[in-house]
């Protein structure tokens, strides 16, 4: 018999690491997400019971699916559908008859059309990374709403009405046709991204490890879908950004700028995962802008000082990046760039042309940038800028380092 911490332990873990697999594989077979989730936590609740007094089963995962199945089958037969489903859910009562609970590889992977489900356009955008984070990810709920800085309640009924849409709208569980698929790819990177800034930035929930909730998803989709250089250069750019993350704020919490950060700190074999996805990526000729942007941060990663930065590379490179991508965003990180391989001046024409945007004064990196770039030019108009810039910022970090560089101006 398992002690229960023990017992806890390899529990949570089976669910972490196979929460997904199953999910997707039960949710593809009943074409119900809640009647799928339902069972499995029925599962995980047997398996305290059952693995306390017998053990872990040889294959812990199979063990789960088989349990749920079972679960599934009983509660449908209770129901007045079950008549309806009988030729969808034949096969299941055959396996239910022969189970296997000793190989997990019998589960069927189905993680690559629940992603495509959880991003369907359909669904907000907040919906689509609580989904993702809750069904492939295996988060609790209380885990997603502190992610969000919500009501664990509030959380569970967004949840509960995206699972009532997808079956109400029908939704299905496949992989998008070859005309949809760059564009849904595309809605799943990005909700893959919001997931790994969240933890990164530390803005919500950083301690619930959501970067590495992103890394672990984005390495299974890479998996998945192995031809897409896209999806590789995702995952790249989040091992880059990542290897930096410890060393981004002191032991006190304050920002630590790039340029005064100790790359000792930084993590070495992240680094190297990245820089070598990279190296087999890029010279298949099909690049991106999640590729590019790994470039740029492996040639950060890659400098041993600041003063070392290849900056007229990165420069060019976020050049072809707005080329690729010409939103305001890559133009302000371009302007960065260039104020340090060509000249402020350069740099602060380039966002004058931004800021003919009128949203851009209501944008916090615009307003940053545009600050930091006057600060070093030593323009007057330095100091109200930062004060635009302190006023939206949100992070109490980001704000006390801004507040810092203003009063130096004094």
């Amino acid at each position: 018999m398992l002690p229960p911490h023990s017992l806890r332990q390899a529990i949570d873990r089976c669910a972490r690491e196979e929460w997904g697999r199953i999910l997707a594989a039960l949710t593809k077979s009943l074409g119900d997400m809640q009647l799928a989730e339902d069972c499995l936590q029925d599962a995980v609740t047997k398996a305290i019971e059952v693995w306390a007094r017998d053990g872990l089963p040889r294959a812990p995962a199979a063990w789960l699916i088989t349990t749920a199945r079972r679960r599934a089958i009983d509660r449908l037969r209770r129901t007045a559908r079950f008549q309806a489903k009988v030729p969808e859910l034949s096969y299941l009562a055959d396996l239910e008859n022969t189970p296997d609970e000793s190989d997990d590889s019998v589960i069927p992977d189905k993680r690559l059309e629940m992603i495509f489900t959880c991003c369907h356009p359909a669904l907000e955008e907040k919906t689509q990374v609580a989904l993702t984070l809750r069904t492939l990810g295996g988060l609790t709920t209380g885990e997603i709403a502190r992610a969000f800085l919500d009501q664990p309640d509030a959380m569970a009924q967004r949840l509960v009405r995206a699972k009532r849409k997808i079956a109400a709208a029908g939704i299905p569980y496949e992989i998008p046709s070859a005309d949809m698929l760059p564009a849904r790819t595309a809605a799943v990177m990005s909700v893959l991204y919001l997931i790994f800034n969240a933890g990164y930035t530390g803005a919500n929930a950083g301690k619930w490890g959501l970067s590495d909730e992103a890394i672990r998803l984005a390495r299974i989709i890479r998996t998945l879908m192995p031809d897409d250089t896209e999806i590789a250069g995702l995952l790249a750019l989040m091992l880059l950004h990542d290897a930096r993350r410890i060393a981004r704020k002191s032991d006190a919490g304050e920002m630590i700028p790039l340029e005064k950060q100790n790359r000792n700190r930084w993590d070495r074999a992240k680094i190297s995962e990245g820089d070598a996805i990279l190296q087999a990526t890029l010279p298949k000729g099909r690049v991106g802008p999640y590729q590019l942007q790994a470039a740029i941060s492996a040639l950060h990663a890659q400098s041993p000082a600041w003063d070392d930065t290849d900056w007229s590379q990165i420069a060019a490179l976020y050049a072809l990046l707005y080329r690729i991508q010409p939103s305001p965003v890559v133009r302000i990180n371009q302007a960065m760039a260039v104020s340090y391989a060509t000249s402020i001046d350069a740099a602060l024409e380039m966002l004058s042309s931004v800021a003919k945007d009128p949203d851009m004064h209501r944008y916090q990196p615009f307003l940053t940038a545009r600050a930091d770039l006057l600060h070093r030019s030593g323009h007057p108009d330095a100091l109200p800028a930062y004060d635009a810039a302190i006023a939206l910022t949100e992070l109490a970090a980001e704000r006390a380092f801004l507040q810092a560089k203003r009063d130096s101006i004094l």
